[in-house]
Parts: C-alpha cells; sequence; structure tokens
C-alpha cells in the first residue's frame, strides 16, 4: 500500500469530519477563515514593524492569538450543535461567525491604522456597527 494514499485518506478524512462538525464550508466560513488569515499576518506585519508599540515577533504572543482564533472556531461547533438540537436552520451559526467576522476585520483595520495605512472612515463605522449589532442579539 502506498503510504501517501494512506496519508491524504487520513486527511481527507479529518478534513470532511472538521467541515462537518462547522457546519460545512460555505461563504461565511470562507469570510471567517480569510479574515483569521489576514488578522494573523497583519498582527506579525505590526509586532514587526511597530516594535515600540508592541513585543516585536513573540511566540508566545503568536500562540495565544492561534488559541483564541482556535476557541472561535470551538464556538462555531458549538453554535452548530445548538442549531441541530434546537432544530434552528443555522441561526446560532451564523450569529456566531457574524460576530467574529466583524471583530476580526475591525482588528485587521486596527492593524493597519498601527502601520499607518489609510482606511475608509465609512467601511470603520459600519464593521463597529456590524459588531455592535450582533454584540445586542446575543445579549
Amino acid at each position: 500500500m502506498n503510504i501517501r494514499k494512506v496519508i491524504l485518506g487520513l486527511v481527507s478524512s479529518l478534513l470532511m469530519g472538521l467541515s462537518q462538525l462547522l457546519g460545512g464550508v460555505d461563504a461565511p466560513l470562507k469570510a471567517l477563515f480569510a479574515l483569521m488569515a489576514a488578522d494573523l499576518i497583519t498582527g506579525m506585519l505590526k509586532a514587526a514593524l511597530r516594535k515600540e508599540q508592541s513585543e516585536g515577533l513573540s511566540s508566545k504572543t503568536m500562540f495565544l492569538g492561534l488559541g483564541r482564533k482556535l476557541i472561535v472556531l470551538i464556538l462555531v461547533m458549538m453554535a452548530v450543535q445548538l442549531d441541530s438540537l434546537l432544530g434552528l436552520d443555522s441561526v446560532s451559526r451564523l450569529a456566531v461567525i457574524g460576530f467574529y467576522v466583524a471583530n476580526e476585520a475591525l482588528s485587521i483595520v486596527e492593524n493597519a491604522a498601527l502601520l499607518g495605512v489609510p482606511f475608509p472612515k465609512q467601511v470603520l463605522s459600519s464593521l463597529e456597527a456590524m459588531r455592535d449589532k450582533e454584540e445586542r442579539q446575543e445579549e
């Protein structure tokens, strides 16, 4: 048996299971993953380029950030199970994803601002309004 095929089969099975736990791979989940990656990248750039305002590149800080993102994915999994239990059509899942999409986007904008990248105020206001709306719905 070819070891490469076995490894690919295992990886495929794990990714399929993860996809199911996250409620399927759709546009909201893709947006969350894309913004999580962009936030990690802009955070690393901020740490590397703005050493006077941060500790610089730190494996501890990076590990903490990755841990937080893992917890976000666990919360999405929890929301999928809640929707299933209550017979809801992805309501909880979309609320959780929407909240964290807004948070990731705001974090990217904050990182960009600290790096001196100009950003349209209207977009920032829209992101803050989206986050505030999601926070009110969760109360």
